[in-house]
């Protein structure tokens, strides 16, 4: 049967003119095991992956990027990426096209517009780079050729699947980044299926395409995370002692109050409530010299869409700047 199936595999690909890699792949026993998990608990059709997956095309090169050391920006070399003149007025004209969705999301999750608009942008630059890898050819590359993150990403090509079959579309066609995350806001398939939103109404959670739902997505999962509406984002602090460093550490746990802080010689420069929780952040603004920030528990929800304070502080700053753009 074996020999049979490789058989099988290799005559699909030449019919089809897929690459050998792709045989290599549908032929390996975790794919076959992958395949058994989604027919017994999931309930999938067995010959229908199997040929789904003597379709994928293995991505090597999303390795090598895996691979890389990630070497962290110092914030003024970071933000202009993110909060340019360019980034700005796309933002504003998106934020006018879109004003009466925008300001219902907001209205109902609570999120401000401004803030939904700057994480788009952040994310895609308002959809112009959402990515253009098929979903199911770098999830299954990741997910059974890179150990270190294989059960991860075979979670993340279970829940892609689901979405595809739930939504009524082909597995082969949607797209996304080299990572695997999806649409207008990049949100990886087990995001899509915990936090997309129908937000028109029109039975489809359509991120890569539809405006409506990827904005009410955006909001939707922020709220999820403990958005708190008109709560404050950011104040700057002082910082004195030898102290301070172990809230720096601890920056993406939520544990300290402001209050509490004062006893690791941190002072905020300007009114917030004293028993918000919050973390503190450096910011290197130029070369040798550092600010420090205290984000509150809004500005903690926005690093659960990405875990970096200098993601987070962007998103803010192209916020307020949007906001002031489109007033």
């Amino acid at each position: 049967m074996a020999v049979l199936r490789q058989l099988a595999v290799v005559a699909s690909s030449i019919m089809l003119g897929i690459s050998a890699q792709a045989s290599d792949l549908a032929a390996k026993p975790e794919v076959a095991a992958f395949i058994d998990k989604m027919v017994k608990q999931h309930q999938f059709e067995k010959e229908s992956l199997y040929r789904l997956f003597d379709q994928v095309v293995e991505k090597p090169r999303v390795l090598e990027i895996l691979d890389r050391p990630g070497t962290a920006q110092p914030w003024y070399k970071y933000q202009p990426n993110f909060v340019n003149s360019t980034r700005i007025a796309r933002g504003v004209a998106y934020y006018k096209q879109n004003r009466a969705t925008l300001e219902a999301a907001s209205a109902k999750y609570g999120v401000p517009a401004e803030i939904i608009v700057a994480i788009l942008g952040v994310e895609t630059d308002y959809g112009r780079n959402a990515g253009s890898f098929r979903l199911v050819d770098v999830l299954s590359t990741i997910g059974f050729d890179y150990p270190r993150r294989a059960e991860y990403f075979q979670g993340e090509l279970e829940a892609f699947l689901l979405l595809a079959r739930a939504e009524g579309g082909d597995p082969l066609t949607y797209k996304g980044s080299y990572a695997g995350a999806m649409g207008l806001p990049q949100f990886m398939p087990s995001t899509f299926n915990k936090y997309a939103v129908d937000g028109d109404g029109d039975g489809h959670k359509d991120i890569w395409n539809n405006q409506t739902d990827a904005i009410y997505s955006i909001a939707n999962y922020l709220q999820s995370y403990g958005w708190q509406k008109g709560g404050d984002l950011t104040v700057q602090a002082m910082v004195s002692g030898e102290s301070y460093p172990t809230l720096v550490a601890e920056r993406f746990n939520l544990n300290w109050t402001v209050a509490e802080m004062a006893k690791f010689g941190v002072k905020p420069m300007g009114e917030v409530n004293l028993q918000d929780k919050a973390i503190l952040f450096p910011l290197e603004t130029s070369p040798g010299v550092v600010e420090h920030w205290l984000g509150l528990p809004n500005f903690f929800v926005i690093t659960r869409y990405n875990k970096s304070t200098l993601y987070a502080m962007s998103v803010v700053r192209l916020a307020n700047a949007i906001a002031a753009g489109a007033a």
